[in-house]
């Protein structure tokens, strides 16, 4: 690839939407915790991370909620809509903004991303909608990136025969140089040694586009600003971006002492009027959507004036107010919870959920199927006395959403811990010990204790041909999953689940759990408790219904 060509394979567009959705947001789970302690600008609050992957969560939600046959543009506005309901923070507010861009531009008609020019015009476009939307533009942002990414792709797309591959990776290497760039543009980020949140999220973003398109990797970042990492850029470096005037607040000025936001309801015409009185209020305004959905931020010592002003330009609704301190602008002590203790549990399925609520575990409500949204877990969390607050995500995929409703939940002064469950049954392990009762340590470190002693198999079915670690399975193979990994291929259920299980006591272990799906033969459970009585008498064998799908049995050892 010295020529900076790349192989893509033909995908069409409204897949690629969807599979950016999804590798983006698992991308921002990656880089949450990275993202949130680079946040200095506008709020050094260290949730930056946080509100980005919130904001592309809902994005996400709102494209796997769309028809398999929708048009790109249909999943796209979707993807657009559920970021502009969903935005949190400044940052998150300006994706959403940017997403609104990238939508209008595949609305067109004749737009694609097949040749790399709808995707160039995309992110050009994108650029300018977020510096719209901004009432005062600082450089060294996400906007900043976001220029940097929209102009080199226009200017790749230019070069031909250059498509699509080369496009997106022309546009995530502008990125990463932008957000070198950005300390010597923002003198707070220069201070602190750190490149601008808001960027590194975006730089994310696209590698996660390239990697949609090539299957290709984001590059290691082992170049530091100060303590914290800065993306190395995967070109040539460009020059030194030029200094920008910033419009932060002053040194020695008084930091507003709110954060404001709201979702309105309003015409557009009413908005260039509420733009102006918030900018009076306030500063760090963003305003963004189209038609009569808005999303606002503000950040202002009146909070009350802004709600007001949102009252006379239409409806606000789910309005959001958050004291900052004067000094860093930290979250200000507010009252806290009580000393009540909850522990939330993703079950996937109606069976699971039963056997974590009999053992006093208060279970995220879910569709069939999915994995749990961070809504959905705070949800089951509640607004309550519960000042403790212990989360079990029972899926490899749920941990991020986890880890991101905890960051939400500390935000409210409650003490918080992630048990890393990936699989239902090392969660029924960790509940069968919870001891309300106890220290929060101590039930902590059991449950962790707990879960982490026990191995976890399962038996499905393929559904399509697929290069495991087992070999090549075809359609209808039954596969065999060994603490994550498909260790065997087989043609019967029974025989896949006894060899399963053979594999998982190899090691030891005095208590087998097998949890059948939903439909399963209730024949599958009864022939592996007799193979393990037969072969190991001294283990103990217990069988729970689960409902779960896809899954006809999952198995542990304790």
């Amino acid at each position: 690839m010295a020529d900076g060509r790349c192989e893509v394979q033909q995908i069409p567009d409204a897949d690629i939407v969807r599979r950016w959705c999804r590798a983006g947001l698992d991308g921002l789970a990656e880089a949450r915790e990275e993202i949130d302690a680079l946040n200095v600008y506008p709020v050094p609050d260290s949730d930056t991370g946080t509100n980005l992957y919130l904001t592309m969560e809902a994005a996400a939600a709102a494209v796997e909620r769309c028809p398999s046959e929708a048009a790109v543009h249909e999943v796209a506005d979707a993807m657009a809509r559920g970021a502009l309901l969903g935005a949190r923070g400044n940052s998150g507010i300006i994706l959403a903004q940017m997403l609104r861009g990238v939508a209008d531009v595949l609305g067109r008609e004749g737009a694609t991303l097949a040749d790399g020019s709808g995707l160039a015009a995309a992110l050009d476009h994108a650029a300018s909608a977020a510096y719209a939307a901004v009432y005062k533009p600082v450089e060294g942002t996400i906007l900043t990136v976001a220029r940097a990414a929209g102009a080199a792709a226009q200017a790749r797309l230019a070069e031909q025969p250059y498509g699509l591959a080369e496009v997106a990776l022309a546009a995530a290497r502008a990125a990463r140089r932008a957000l070198a760039a950005t300390p010597r543009q923002l003198d707070v980020l220069r201070d602190a040694g750190v490149v601008d949140a808001g960027g590194r999220g975006l730089t994310v973003l696209l590698d996660a586009f390239d990697t949609v398109l090539t299957g290709r990797r984001p590059l290691p970042a082992p170049r530091r600003v100060g303590d914290h990492h800065v993306p190395i850029p995967a070109g040539p470096a460009s020059r030194p971006c030029p200094d920008s005037a910033a419009a932060a607040t002053p040194a020695g000025a008084a930091a507003p002492a709110y954060e404001v936001m709201f979702l309105l309801r309003a015409p557009s015409e009413a908005i260039p009027g509420l733009r102006q009185t918030l900018s009076e209020l306030g500063d760090s305004l963003v305003v963004v959507g189209g038609g009569d959905e808005w999303n606002v931020h503000v950040h202002a010592d009146d909070a009350g004036a802004v709600i007001e002003a949102g009252l006379q330009a239409g409806r606000p609704h789910r309005i959001s107010v958050t004291h900052l301190a004067a000094q860093g602008r930290t979250v200000a002590a507010t009252p806290a919870p009580g000393d009540g203790r909850v522990v939330v549990a993703f079950a996937a399925g109606p069976g699971l959920a039963e056997l974590f609520a009999s053992a006093g575990a208060v279970v995220a409500s879910t569709p069939a199927g999915h994995r749990p949204s961070t809504t959905e877990m705070l949800a089951a969390v509640g607004d309550d006395s519960a000042g403790e607050v212990i989360i079990l995500p029972n899926e490899r995929d749920a941990v991020p959403v986890a880890e991101a409703a905890a960051a939400e939940l500390r935000a409210q002064h409650r003490r918080v811990a992630v048990i890393p469950t990936i699989a239902q049954v090392q969660g029924l392990a960790a509940v069968a010990v919870h001891e309300p009762g106890r220290s929060f340590d101590a039930d902590v470190v059991a449950m962790t204790t707990a879960a982490g002693h026990a191995r976890h198999g399962a038996v499905t079915v393929a559904s399509r041909e697929a290069v495991t670690m087992a070999g090549i399975c075809r359609p209808g193979d039954v596969l065999g999953v060994v603490e994550g990994d498909f260790a065997v291929i087989g043609s019967d259920l029974l025989e896949v689940a006894q060899e399963v299980v053979r594999r998982m006591l190899s090691a030891g272990g005095e208590l087998v759990t097998v949890v059948t799906g939903a439909g399963a033969d209730v024949s599958l459970a009864a022939g592996v408790e007799v193979s393990v009585r037969h072969s190991h008498p001294e283990v103990d064998t217990v069988v729970y219904e689960g409902g779960q799908p896809r899954y006809p049995l999952l198995l542990g050892v304790e």
